[in-house]
C-alpha cells in the first residue's frame, strides 16, 4: 500500500483553465477562438492521460508528481510530469500534437504553414527555471527533461538528431528503458517530493480567459454526467430528465458554489446569490444548511457570507 500512495504523490486533475472553459462552454456562447482553445485543452488533457496510463504500467518505485504550477526567481513555469528517483529527477513536457509538423531554423510550424511555439524552449525553459527552483530548496540533483509526442498521427520534419523529443515511435523502447531505471526511494526523496508540492500555486494566473459577465451567463445546476441544465430535485437528490443520472442535491450544490467561485472568484458567497445561481433548486434555508457543512459563515445578518474551510 505505501508503494501505491508514493507513487500517486501528486495526482493529475483538469486544470482550472480547463475547468473555466468547459463551464462557459455549457453557460454561454464560446467565441470560434475560445471553442478552439478549449478544444486545444481536452486534447492537451487527454494527452497527459495517455502519458500516464503508460507510466502506470512500470512497476518501479518512483514519486510522481503531475500538474505542478511553480515559481522561480519570479517566474512562473509548469510541469506536466516530475518523476523522483534515485538519480535523475526527470522532468516530461507532454505533447498530445496530430498531423505534419516541420522546424526552419528554431520555428516550428504546422503542415499548412502557421507557426507555432517552440516546444523545445518551452522545456528548456521550464529545466532551467526547476534546477534554480531546487538549488534555492538546497538540493544540487541532476535533471533530465524530454519533450513527449504521445500521438501516433504525430510526425516532425527537419528535426535535429540531439533535439530532446521522444517520439511516437520511440515510446514502446523509451518506456522499456525508464522499467530499468535505478529507482531506490528514500525518505529524502520524499521530502524533496514534499518541498515541490509546497510550491506548487493552486492559483496560478490564467493567461487565456474569455470574457463573460454573471448578467449573461446561465444560471442553474448542471448535471454531472452530461451537462444538461434539464435537472430537477427529488427530495434530496437532483434527477437528470435527459440522461436519467442522479446525485445527493448536498453533492450537486457544493458542485455548482465550486463553479461559482472557480468563475466569479472575486464575488462572496451568500445564500440568496446561491440561490439564485442554482436557479432556485432548493430554498435558501436548505442552501444555508448545505453551506455550512463545508463554509464558515461571516457574520449574522443578511450581508452575511461565507468562506470556504482551510
Amino acid at each position: 500500500m505505501r508503494k501505491e500512495v508514493e507513487r500517486k504523490i501528486k495526482q493529475r486533475i483538469e486544470s482550472r483553465e480547463l475547468k473555466m472553459y468547459r463551464s462557459l462552454k455549457s453557460r454561454s456562447v464560446l467565441s470560434t477562438d475560445d471553442a478552439a482553445h478549449l478544444a486545444r485543452l481536452e486534447k492537451g488533457y487527454k494527452g497527459e492521460l495517455l502519458f500516464d496510463e503508460r507510466l502506470g504500467k512500470i512497476s518501479n518505485n518512483w514519486l510522481v508528481l503531475n500538474d505542478l504550477q511553480l515559481e522561480s526567481n519570479n517566474n512562473d513555469f509548469q510541469i506536466d510530469s516530475l518523476l523522483i528517483a534515485h538519480r535523475p529527477a526527470i522532468l516530461f513536457e507532454i505533447k498530445n500534437y496530430g498531423g505534419d509538423y516541420y522546424i526552419e531554423g528554431d520555428k516550428w510550424f504546422y503542415s499548412n504553414g502557421s507557426d507555432i511555439q517552440n516546444p523545445v524552449s518551452q522545456l528548456e525553459r521550464s529545466e532551467i527555471l526547476l534546477r534554480r527552483l531546487l538549488r534555492d530548496m538546497g538540493y544540487n540533483i541532476p535533471v533530465e527533461s524530454y519533450l513527449v509526442f504521445i500521438n501516433p498521427e504525430f510526425h516532425l520534419y527537419n528535426a535535429p538528431r540531439n533535439l530532446p523529443i521522444i517520439y511516437p515511435t520511440q515510446l514502446n523502447r523509451f518506456f522499456d528503458k525508464l522499467s530499468k531505471m535505478q529507482t531506490n526511494v528514500s525518505e529524502s526523496h520524499m521530502k524533496l517530493a514534499r518541498k515541490i508540492i509546497s510550491q506548487h500555486k493552486k492559483d496560478f494566473p490564467l493567461k487565456n480567459v474569455p470574457k463573460y459577465s454573471y448578467a449573461k451567463i446561465r444560471k442553474g445546476v448542471m448535471c454531472a454526467s452530461c451537462c444538461s441544465f434539464n435537472v430537477v430535485s427529488n427530495r434530496s437528490f437532483v434527477v437528470c430528465k435527459d440522461c436519467g443520472s442522479f446525485e445527493k442535491t448536498e453533492i450537486a450544490i457544493l458542485r455548482s458554489v465550486d463553479e461559482f467561485r472557480l468563475l466569479f472568484p472575486e464575488k462572496k458567497i451568500t445564500t440568496s446569490r446561491i440561490f439564485e445561481w442554482t436557479n432556485g433548486i432548493k430554498t435558501t434555508e436548505t442552501i444555508q444548511k448545505i453551506l455550512l457543512k463545508e463554509f464558515i459563515q461571516i457574520g449574522s445578518t443578511k450581508s452575511s457570507y461565507y468562506v470556504k474551510k482551510s
